[in-house]
């Protein structure tokens, strides 16, 4: 499968490169990028801000009120504090690889914003296998956070680095296999035809048992509650994080808004019909619908309670992987037989 992914990312690529009016494209593709990219920027501001006030009110407190009316600046104020600090690497560290990890991580999150299509029109080429492409890229992720551990020279960061590898490498074989569930209905991996084929009625109500096994996988792609090993407080302090200066710990927080933003959209694409709705552009359908999966995985943060490895670890291979081909035989036999 990696292979096959690999080449459609290169033959992809050749026909983008090869088209006529690459110029004309390219002017298209950069004010498409720009548009997208403030879209992230205001989208992860406001989640930080959310986040703050969502879990302050489930635990009985304000949250951000005073800079700002709502506090909405004191995210701003964060901000600026803490790019106004030093940056430096610890002397153990690979100070090359530590330096490129992390802002390899977000720019890689960006740019598979840029891959999904916001509305029919939208997205970076047609991608006959957009889905497989989208998720063979997003693999690298582990591999980019083992890098970041390891380069830190800290050993609570390289145990959290190795954590955080084997929980989302052991929850990506059933989110694959909710994938070719998908890719059976909709008789197709690209991300427009899945869309337009939930025209009628959104997979979430066709596949139940499919969104849950996808939605719990993905959970633990964005390590969020209760997957968020790293930064288990008891024994790895921060993790893969503990060695990151102020600088570096905003680029932090842009990448885990910026996940969860990737990761609510994919959601939202694949089970609840993308930018589907009446009366306003898909685009704002689509934001819409991911904000509100967003707001239900910040309630999550503020309630449930992290796992251990070894249970986490269980659960992805005895129950997750069991459900997941349960999914794929019943959406074979109800859907394409």
């Amino acid at each position: 499968m990696l292979t096959f992914s690999i080449s459609a990312i290169a033959n992809w690529l050749v026909s983008l490169l090869s088209s006529a009016s690459v110029v004309k494209q390219a002017e298209g593709l950069v004010a498409y990028a720009i548009g997208v990219a403030i879209l992230i920027m205001a989208f992860d501001y406001f989640l930080g801000w959310l986040e703050r006030k969502i879990i302050a009110k489930v635990q009985a407190r304000h949250g951000p009120t005073v800079v700002g009316k709502y506090g909405l600046l004191q995210n701003l104020a964060d901000f600026m504090k803490l790019l106004a600090k030093s940056n430096f690497f610890p002397k153990s560290s690979d100070k090359l690889l530590f330096a490129v990890a992390l802002p390899a991580m977000l720019a890689l999150s960006i740019f598979l914003i840029l891959l999904l299509p916001l509305a029919p029109s939208t997205g970076i080429g047609n991608m006959a296998n957009g889905l497989l492409i989208v998720f063979a890229l997003f693999a690298f992720m582990p591999l980019l956070i083992f890098i970041n551990g390891i380069a830190s020279g800290n050993k609570f960061g390289e145990i959290s680095a190795q954590r955080s590898v084997i929980m989302i490498m052991s929850y990506e074989i059933p989110m694959l296999i909710v994938i070719a569930s998908i890719g059976m209905l909709a008789h197709s991996y690209d991300l427009v035809n899945i869309v337009e084929s939930q025209a009628h009625i959104w997979y979430i109500f066709l596949m139940p048992l499919g969104f849950f096994v996808f939605f719990v996988a993905m959970l633990a792609e964005l390590e969020r509650s209760p997957f968020d090993l790293r930064e288990a407080d008891s024994e790895l302090i921060a993790g893969w994080l503990t060695d990151v200066s102020a600088p570096y710990y905003t680029l932090a927080l842009f990448l885990d808004y910026t996940k969860m933003f990737l990761g609510s959209l994919i959601v939202v694409i694949l089970f609840f019909g993308g930018w589907s709705g009446y009366g306003l552009l898909p685009v704002f359908w689509l934001v819409v619908k991911a904000l509100i999966f967003a707001i239900f995985v910040m309630l999550l943060r503020a309630t449930a309670v992290r796992m251990k490895l070894d249970r986490l670890l269980r659960f992805g291979w005895l129950a997750l992987m069991p459900l997941a081909l349960i999914n794929l035989i019943v959406a074979y036999l109800l859907f394409v037989m």
